[in-house]
């Protein structure tokens, strides 16, 4: 069976409905993760109920926790890896530096 979310080879991102993701920092302790993706899912509860109870202000405070919560992980905020290449995230492979090994990925 095939990965469903292949990753690119240098590990930067995985690639789900045709878009690159950028991958968690891969230097962050299991324990730093863990808390991170803990306050990720308390955050996203928090989305889902105040858009319930249709709660503006509720809402714009936790899409700012989730948008925290992805910074802390690397997912989201200035890139992990440190030799000046670009954010890709969010690019068709087909259209990114990984062309040619997407091509390639049978």
């Amino acid at each position: 069976m095939a990965n469903k979310y292949p990753h690119t080879p240098d590990g930067r991102y995985f690639i789900a409905k045709n878009r690159l993701w950028r991958c968690t920092d891969p230097r962050l302790s299991e324990d730093e993760k863990r808390e991170h993706i803990k306050a990720l899912m308390k955050a996203r509860r928090a989305v889902r109920t105040t858009q319930q109870q249709d709660d503006e202000a509720g809402l714009g405070r936790a899409r700012e926790a989730v948008q925290a919560a992805k910074e802390a992980l690397g997912e989201r905020g200035s890139v992990w890896w440190e030799d000046d290449a670009p954010d890709e995230t969010g690019f068709a492979p087909h259209n990114s530096s990984y062309a040619k090994w997407w091509e390639n990925l049978a």
